[in-house]
């Protein structure tokens, strides 16, 4: 439980200096952030039929999860 906060709050942080929102995130954005992202990237990495072996693995399918959860998220709000 403690890795996938640390995980989520890693994952969270890199894709919010992706998509420009680091400075609008806190710490409990990150994380949630993060923690969705990374249930998202899960999912696609499932249905592309990838595995996340490795913590460098998890972080990175967790990233790519957050920045498809932010980059949506930007789509409904219409922020940049």
């Amino acid at each position: 439980m403690i890795w996938s906060l640390i995980i989520g709050a890693l994952a969270g942080w890199i894709a919010s200096m992706i998509m420009g929102k680091n400075a609008s995130m806190g710490a409990i954005a990150n994380i949630v952030v993060g923690l969705i992202g990374g249930v998202i990237g899960g999912w696609i990495a499932g249905a592309l039929g990838l595995a996340a072996s490795g913590k460098i693995a998890q972080i990175i399918i967790s990233v790519i999860g957050a920045v498809i959860l932010l980059a949506i998220v930007n789509l409904i709000t219409g922020r940049k």
